[in-house]
């Protein structure tokens, strides 16, 4: 038996996928990347899919930035106010 932190991949997945589209109710992209995961045999496999994830919204997050940043909609201004912000719930023990 392996070690139960152990992930184990599966390559005959795919007509259990289309079940759990009816059970789960997945979208077809989340259903594009159980097909996917479906082919990794090594948990290392898996980690760099992550990364390449990451990767992927990291880009995204920076060409919105930039594009705010152009538009005016962001500017250094906007970075200083949000750093002194102060975002913290006042509890009521503290005001006695």
């Amino acid at each position: 038996m392996p070690p139960q932190n152990e992930i184990i991949f599966h390559y005959r997945i795919p007509k259990t996928i289309y079940n759990m589209e009816q059970v789960i109710g997945l979208n077809k992209a989340q259903l594009g990347i159980m097909r996917l995961l479906s082919h990794f045999d090594r948990e290392e496999q898996v980690h760099e899919l992550n990364d390449l994830i990451c990767s992927y919204y990291s880009r995204k997050v920076d060409e919105e930035m930039d594009r705010l940043w152009a538009e005016g909609k962001w500017s250094q201004e906007k970075i200083d106010e949000t750093l002194n912000e102060h975002l913290r719930t006042p509890y009521r023990y503290a005001q006695r």
